[in-house]
């Protein structure tokens, strides 16, 4: 069942997430993951949630989502992220 993977990323020094941009791509195609929203405008219709920055990936199940999370090359790009912005991260399956 293909699943979702939703970070809501806020990032005080946009410089130097991008080497975390551009090196996790490689990490997340690797595991069947794809980019369906990488930041880009937004618009809150309803409640209160506001998010800084939403991305949306998809993978082919939750299992291919774990097996990125505990990639050992992903390792370093996540302490980087949890160092560098605050997030959230939310895994979800679709129907």
């Amino acid at each position: 069942m293909t699943a979702y993977l939703i970070f809501d990323v806020d990032i005080p020094n946009p410089k130097r997430y991008e080497v975390y941009k551009r090196d996790v791509a490689k990490i997340i195609a690797r595991h069947g993951g794809e980019y369906l929203v990488r930041g880009g405008e937004f618009e809150v219709i309803d409640g209160d949630w506001h998010p800084a920055r939403l991305v949306l990936l998809r993978f082919p199940d939750r299992k291919a989502i774990h097996a990125f999370l505990d990639d050992p090359d992903y390792l370093p790009l996540r302490n980087l992220r949890k160092l560098i912005a605050k997030s959230h991260v939310i895994a979800v399956d679709g129907v």
